[in-house]
């Protein structure tokens, strides 16, 4: 794996890369209010456009994928959140100024975070990140080749076959769903999704086991069993599911901050204090302090935030990031507009007064921020594995996440011309269901003693070692989602438990898992290049 890291062509490609992924990732998260993880295509794509020149080696390929993939993360952000302003008046203006203020912002936030945090999520607490390490088995295995190759790519084929059959010729059911179940407002079923299951095996069965934990507390015990029993009507037991979720989420967000990050403050932010000790930061961040001042001057004077909600927005991140790069690391997940909701609703306690617009803004900045994040702590652990240099990834990500900001503002700008701000939110067009739901918890919490009770409850477990990110997770997330990821970790145990030692001795499963990924990835990617080329021709 010797060789050049960081270098032109690398670059070249991943920003042509970077350019194409984000635009499609900003249709199809707009359109179907979905965004396939891009970490498996790009690798891929960059192994075989680096190995078609020659003289390249696994680090230049890792790097190059980093800068294609940092883009769709952040039109996620974007896309997941601004449109709520359209959602709530069609009529609103906001400027090409404005968004590219709040993407870049964003964009930088996400940068100091991933290049302060890499060490601790990465080698300290030595996080599964699914998606980072499907990614290293699928650079090693595809550059040997032989038995591991064969497992590699037979499996991506298989899995890449089931979803275009379920996504583009719609013969296979994207979810089945139990109507017991929906009675009671509880999205119950199955996610017919190879890559989730394929996530599950590879986190395995203990976070898996607690995400199963929560989706039963949240479905079985508030919607199904509180209704069942007279305790809660429909809406009061929706509303309790949901600020339960996110209580759990925040609290444990706290945990990490007060257990974690702030006792390991001196080595962690160090860098952003001194020239002489960086500490585990992966560059020099002197710079990084008078970057968030400038930032939050800059989101009151251009976006009219007021100064109190930019502050908060600036300080929400060091919690949000950390919540985002959690999550990643146990699940494979990244809700980054749910990270978003919670420091908007932090800054709508301290200023009553904040407008829609501004509400918003609070959460696009957060959400970019955290999107860069969980993408590119993915990298980060692919990197760990491959021995790559985490400041050549650094300045990759850096590049490919200002190359992504710019065109997400662009192709944004150009839907809402092109199709008019009442496009966004119409079920036909672009449904936006993320930014619908931003837009609708700028409100404020629906229940606040479960979202207390969520978060005090989150801080104790987590200070006891448990892993209550995951557990908030599956409280929250729709129940399908979370029975198909148990499937995976189920056959994880299995493995474990009759075949003791396997897996370790020969990661078959692990490559096979990663192959399901990629095919599944892959396809994902491709259908929504597909998409918005079709969407921009007509």
């Amino acid at each position: 794996m010797e060789g050049k890291q960081l270098t032109l062509r690398g670059m070249v490609i991943g920003v042509i890369g970077c350019i194409i992924i984000t635009c499609s990732s900003m249709f199809i998260a707009l359109k179907l209010s979905s965004l396939p993880w891009p970490i498996m295509f790009v690798a891929l794509f960059s192994m075989v456009l680096l190995k078609a020149m020659g003289n390249t080696n696994l680090n230049e390929i890792n790097v190059a994928q980093t800068a294609m993939s940092a883009g769709a993360m952040v039109a996620g952000g974007i896309a997941f959140t601004v449109p709520g302003i359209y959602i709530m008046n069609p009529n609103a203006t906001v400027s090409a100024l404005q968004l590219t203020v709040i993407t870049l912002g964003g964009v930088i936030l996400g940068l100091i975070f991933t290049a302060l945090i890499r060490k601790y999520f990465i080698e300290t607490e030595a996080l599964p990140y699914p998606m980072g390490e499907a990614c290293a088995d699928t650079l090693v295995a595809g550059d040997e080749g032989g038995k591991k190759g064969g497992l590699l790519f037979g499996s991506l084929a298989v899995a890449g076959v089931f979803a275009v059959l379920r996504d583009w010729f719609k013969i296979i059911p994207t979810t089945w769903f139990s109507k017991t179940m929906m009675k009671y407002g509880s999205y119950g079923g199955f996610y017919f999704s190879p890559m989730l299951i394929a996530i599950g095996y590879i986190i395995g069965p203990v976070f898996i086991g607690v995400w199963f934990l929560g989706a039963c507390i949240g479905d079985f015990g508030i919607l199904m069993g509180g209704q069942k029993f007279g305790f809660f009507t429909a809406i009061e037991a929706a509303n309790i599911k949901q600020s339960l979720g996110i209580g759990l989420m925040v609290g444990t967000g706290i945990g990490i901050l007060l257990k974690g990050i702030l006792p390991k403050a001196k080595s962690m932010f160090g860098a952003m204090f001194s020239k002489d000790n960086i500490g585990d930061s992966i560059l020099s961040m002197r710079w990084a302090p008078f970057a968030m001042v400038i930032l939050a001057a800059v989101f009151t004077v251009v976006c009219n935030m007021g100064v109190i909600p930019s502050i908060i927005t600036i300080l929400g991140v060091w919690l949000a990031t950390a919540m985002s790069a959690q999550c990643v690391g146990q699940t494979g997940v990244n809700p980054m507009e749910i990270f978003g909701i919670i420091i908007l609703l932090a800054a709508k306690c301290v200023s009553v007064s904040m407008g829609q617009s501004e509400a918003i803004f609070v959460a696009a900045v957060v959400a970019v921020a955290c999107g860069l994040v969980g993408d590119v702590m993915n990298d980060f652990k692919a990197g760990y594995i491959l021995h790559t240099d985490p400041k050549a990834q650094w300045i990759s990500e850096a590049i490919g996440g200002i190359v992504g900001a710019f065109v997400s503002v662009i192709v944004l700008l150009v839907i809402i011309k092109a199709y008019g701000p009442s496009a966004i939110g119409d079920p036909q067009l672009f449904p936006a269901a993320q930014a619908g739901a931003v837009a609708a918890m700028a409100g404020g919490i629906s229940n606040m003693p479960a979202f207390l009770i969520g978060m005090v409850a989150a801080v104790i477990l987590y200070w006891m070692k448990f892993p209550v990110m995951t557990l908030g997770l599956g409280v929250y997330l729709p129940f399908y989602m979370s029975v198909t990821a148990f499937v995976g970790g189920a056959l994880r145990f299995c493995v474990e438990k009759f075949a003791p030692g396997y897996e370790e001795k020969t990661k078959n499963g692990e490559i096979i898992a990663a192959g399901v990924l990629g095919g599944e990835g892959v396809v994902g990617v491709v259908i929504a290049l597909i998409l918005a080329v079709q969407i921009i021709a007509g």
